[in-house]
């Protein structure tokens, strides 16, 4: 009976050391990226030519910002939160996070899925 108490003692230390060490890879994984916080539809020219919000702001009827751009396309259009970083536009996890920001220039931190294009978001701050 001791030895059986035993090997269910090891197996569980050796299953808390695994999952620890899984989180520790996962953090190695974690980077950084700036870019401003925009709409799938403005990013992916789906109703732009310039990859940005240009065209929309011309209409006036939906704000006169970048993030009343975003947000209306996102609420409205159906559109979410993206990364966009230049050329590349990367899914965000984290919709919600990603609101606060809409239309700012930011530093995220995060996992980036390259199958999916997506960051699992860590954290997010404005860029001054």
């Amino acid at each position: 009976m001791k030895a059986r108490g035993w090997w269910i003692f090891c197996i569980a230390v050796l299953l808390a050391l695994t999952v620890g060490l899984g989180y520790l890879a996962a953090d190695e994984r974690a980077e950084t990226f700036t870019g401003e916080i925009g709409d799938s539809q403005c990013a992916l020219n789906v109703h732009s030519l310039s990859r940005s919000h240009t065209e929309m702001l011309k209409k006036k009827s939906i704000g006169t910002t970048a993030a009343d751009c975003t947000r209306y396309c996102v609420k409205y259009l159906g559109g979410v939160f993206v990364l966009q970083v230049k050329d590349k536009v990367y899914k965000l996890d984290k919709q919600e996070l990603a609101d606060q920001y809409a239309g700012q220039k930011v530093k995220l931190t995060g996992v980036l899925d390259r199958q999916a294009n997506t960051i699992a978001v860590r954290s997010i701050d404005p860029v001054k």
